[in-house]
């Protein structure tokens, strides 16, 4: 009996101290948008359970003027300006202020996926003067980095799906109350 006890010890041991990559990032982003006020259909589209669609979110600040950019895989952009609740939340929309938020469509139920703007294997964080390398959006759940040529399924927790092999999306946490309710990614 201890030998099946150590062996069953050893055996976890081993499989336990394997290179885990962790699912999430380290990075902490925090961002709440309440649908139900703002009713923006692009973002409502990508909280759509089945809609197969994909929305970038980014913060942009036009003379004084701060307002939400979602963008959908179509290329269909809406704005939404910050209200007075919006501009007193902390809010960091991942690494270089950009996000990608919608559902999966290969699981039944479809995971929610928010993922980093960024492509994971050109920025750098750590290099000056900082050099914004967004990934764009295009159909079917796809997003391309135009500068090293990866793509990469969003559908698919963001894994690469053809040029060179790399490290797959930056992921974060994420719930959505439904198409016109709350996104939270943190």
């Amino acid at each position: 009996m201890k030998k099946w006890i150590s062996l069953l010890a050893a055996f976890l041991w081993l499989t336990g101290c394997g290179d885990v990559q962790n699912e999430y990032s380290n990075f902490r982003p925090y961002f709440m948008f309440e649908n139900n006020v703002h009713q923006n259909p692009r973002l409502a589209e990508a909280m759509t359970p089945h809609s197969g669609m994909f929305c970038t979110v980014r913060l942009q600040n036009t003379g004084g003027i701060l307002c939400y950019v979602f963008t959908n895989s179509n290329g269909q952009t809406k704005e939404t300006l910050l209200n007075d609740r919006d501009k007193q939340r902390t809010r960091v929309l991942g690494i270089n202020n950009g996000l990608i938020v919608g559902y999966g469509n290969l699981n039944d139920p479809p995971t929610f996926y928010a993922y980093d703007l960024e492509c994971p294997n050109c920025f750098n964080p750590d290099v000056f003067p900082l050099k914004s390398k967004p990934l764009q959006l295009a159909s079917g759940g796809i997003a391309d980095c135009n500068v090293c040529k990866r793509r990469y399924n969003l559908n698919a927790g963001g894994l690469v799906i053809s040029g060179e092999r790399g490290k797959p999306l930056t992921r974060y946490r994420a719930q959505t109350t439904g198409p016109y309710g709350t996104l939270t990614v943190n």
